[in-house]
């Protein structure tokens, strides 16, 4: 079972490179985040012509998820529950399903802007409802929360620490709130490097892709079932090359 999570930055300037990438790689269940549309408006039609099912949580916004399954999803959730509300918006930042017993999320966390930022502080109390959903679901199936966390867990997984010295994505708050996870059974699935260092995003500016400025911030959190099924994990980074790429790459998970 291959499991894919993608920041798309917007699925309606990138449908054609994600059809093409699903026609090759054949994932079971691909996790998006940062769609860029409304529910309705989510492009099904060459992913359904792929074989793939879709449920879409977006208001047009900056962000929205979704999954794509090869498998008929239950028990699907939009939102977590009693996911805190933003200037009075709850964001769709997440939906989870089940597919052939596994149980997936895709969430898209909030960036957090700045420290002092007002989204910083709504950051932290969305990761903490996301522990309590994870504890209230207590799942012994496996069971995974893949997206952009906008975490980036060491400062091994940042390019330079010294450049992000003050800034969101390394706070030791921001990384406790993956380590609380663990107290609800979720480690996460660190992949292998393919090529230079394991980074998942580089900025559009500043050539940053090709200086290897980048930063490893999509994860994949799962519990003990998840991971004792786990072959192989891995970030496609040639996706990320090209006219037209995401400034995220997908990041892979195999299962037996």
């Amino acid at each position: 079972m291959r499991i894919v999570t993608w920041n798309v930055n917007s699925i309606g300037a990138r449908i054609d490179r994600v059809a093409a990438w699903l026609e090759v790689q054949r994932p079971d269940v691909i996790a998006l985040q940062e769609l860029k549309c409304t529910t309705q408006a989510f492009p099904s039609a060459p992913v359904e012509a792929l074989g793939y099912r879709v449920e879409a949580l977006g208001d047009g916004r900056w962000n929205g998820v979704a999954l794509l399954s090869k498998s008929p999803m239950t028990e699907v959730v939009r939102h977590l529950p009693q996911q805190p509300p933003y200037e009075g918006n709850v964001e769709p930042r997440a939906i989870g399903a089940t597919i052939d017993g596994v149980r997936v999320w895709s969430v898209y966390v909030p960036n957090g802007r700045e420290l002092e930022h007002e989204h910083f502080a709504y950051k932290l109390q969305w990761l903490g409802c996301l522990k309590q959903t994870v504890a209230a679901e207590a799942a012994t199936i496996p069971y995974a929360v893949i997206g952009d966390f906008n975490i980036a867990p060491t400062d091994d997984d940042v390019w330079d620490p010294a450049v992000f010295a003050g800034s969101t994505h390394v706070t030791p708050e921001e990384r406790a709130t993956l380590t609380a996870l663990a107290e609800v059974g979720l480690r996460e699935v660190v992949p292998r490097s393919l090529k230079g260092q394991p980074y998942t995003y580089w900025d559009y500016r500043q050539l940053a892709f090709q200086k290897g400025m980048g930063m490893r911030i999509d994860l994949i959190m799962a519990n003990r079932a998840f991971h004792e099924r786990v072959t192989d994990a891995w970030i496609d980074r040639e996706e990320r090359k090209g006219k037209g790429a995401s400034d995220h790459a997908p990041v892979v998970v195999e299962l037996s």
